[in-house]
């Protein structure tokens, strides 16, 4: 268990410094919203590219505190002994799949049902939306 912690442990500082080097603040031009008429871009293109990357610095950022905070919480499950069971079945979360990634809460199949009863829940939502919209 020894380098399942230091596996943990490096990936969770290689996580938060990447986290750091992003910048933790948030710089006046990458604020969403209104610019006004004082506008530091040239034109329209320039201001959508702008907003592009602003966007995927913002994304960036929530999935890097995303795996931060599920790479804590597998070190707290690696301190209460409960690291490497899979939440749903409570079955051995297979060594391979910890390997790959040290953070999975779940087993292959207990993901692979999560992940299908997702799809089924989004085309539901998609055929009521549909049905909502014809109703109009």
């Amino acid at each position: 268990m020894d380098s399942v912690r230091e596996q943990l442990e490096r990936e969770l500082r290689t996580a938060v410094g990447r986290l750091r080097q992003m910048g933790g603040g948030v710089m006046l031009e990458e604020l969403p919203g209104a610019i006004g008429d004082n506008s530091p871009f040239a034109d329209e293109m320039d201001e959508i590219q702008a907003s592009e990357s602003r966007e995927i610095g913002f994304a960036t950022r929530g999935l890097l505190v995303e795996r931060v905070n599920r790479l804590s919480a597998a070190l707290d499950r690696l301190n209460d002994g409960a690291y490497g069971t899979c939440i749903e079945c409570e079955e051995t979360i297979s060594p391979l799949r910890l390997r790959a990634m040290p953070e999975v809460l779940t087993c292959v199949r207990c993901q692979d049902q999560i992940e299908r009863f997702g799809q089924q829940l989004e085309q539901v939502v998609e055929e009521e939306l549909g049905a909502d919209s014809d109703d109009d």
